[in-house]
């Protein structure tokens, strides 16, 4: 059987990063606005050769599966072209901007949709979930999460705010280690200047079974470790887990005791990430579709909702 042939659209550096990961499971093609930054990615990467147009691709029956790492502004046309004209999709986060085009992707078939939400495969959850389902603390009530540092919002980015540019990394974990409804979200936004992009995101969030999800994120904030090594806690009945936020390692201070470095060698979780990619393309849908997206933007736009007119 030939191999996949998927086609990235968008060709910057995450377009880069995750090719490298497929390269000798798929064969790949590539579409940018820039024709010369397809052909340049086409020839370093080892492509099968470039589309003028992304109408092109949609026409191109040969083509099984589009990854999408162009600007988040073009990501619901994108992704509904691709889903409409029977391609599986991955689209890096955020799968879209608003609620209007969420509602609009969730009108078009979505099994073969997948969000390139990393922190859903990261090691380091799996291992807070087999701590947490184990009752190694008890019952969950409690997750507090933490990641402040300066960032600059450069290019296309400097349009959006933090929490949906990075924020909705830590929103995804909250959700994946709750696993519940959204119930309410609470949000304050400190140091919000005037008709510029929030930099600085306090939430609180209320879950069906009862859990309180907190988070606070930022990129207005100086770090001399430029947000490594700062914690996040989870809360149970009879102990907590503290950890590292970036899932560098985890201790477990409840019924037992443990100290665990998750997997050093895919801590960002982007090799499990294409694997359950290349799950997708032999038809298992993934874990971290359109249901599960629509969750952590749905926490996002209502915390923007809250932001002062």
């Amino acid at each position: 059987m030939a191999e996949p042939l998927v086609c990235f659209v968008g060709c910057g550096s995450i377009c880069a990063s995750h090719a490298k990961r497929l390269q000798g499971r798929v064969r790949m093609k590539f579409f940018s606005r820039s024709e010369s930054s397809a052909t340049t990615m086409n020839a370093r990467l080892g492509g099968e050769g470039v589309y003028a147009t992304f109408d092109s691709i949609l026409e191109d029956e040969n083509v099984d599966a589009l990854i999408v790492t162009s600007p988040p502004i073009v990501h619901a046309e994108q992704v509904i072209g691709g889903l409409e004209a029977g391609k599986a999709v991955l689209v890096e986060k955020p799968l879209c901007l608003d609620r209007s085009e969420l509602e609009a992707v969730g009108r078009v078939r979505t099994d073969r949709l997948m969000v390139a939400e990393n922190y859903d495969f990261k090691p380091s959850l799996h291992t807070l979930l087999s701590w947490i389902d184990s009752g190694k603390i008890g019952n969950l009530e409690r997750v507090r999460l933490r990641k402040c540092t300066k960032q600059a919002g450069e290019g296309w980015r400097s349009a959006h705010g933090a929490l949906l540019e990075g924020g909705i990394h830590f929103v995804a974990l909250m959700t994946s280690l709750v696993r519940s409804d959204t119930v309410d979200v609470q949000a304050e936004f400190p140091g919000l200047v005037d008709r510029e992009p929030e930099r600085h995101t306090s939430l609180e969030v209320t879950f069906g079974n009862g859990v309180t999800g907190e988070l606070v994120y930022a990129w207005d904030t100086p770090s001399l470790t430029r947000g490594a090594f700062q914690h996040s806690e989870i809360v149970g009945s009879e102990g907590r887990i503290v950890f590292e936020s970036n899932g560098i390692y985890a201790m477990c201070l409840g019924r037992q005791h443990a100290l665990k470095f998750p997997g050093l060698s895919d801590l960002m979780g982007y090799g499990a990430m294409m694997d359950a990619f290349l799950r997708l393309l032999q038809g298992e849908p993934s874990s971290s579709g359109y249901a599960k997206a629509s969750q952590d933007l749905g926490i996002v736009m209502s915390a923007y909702e809250q932001l002062p007119q």
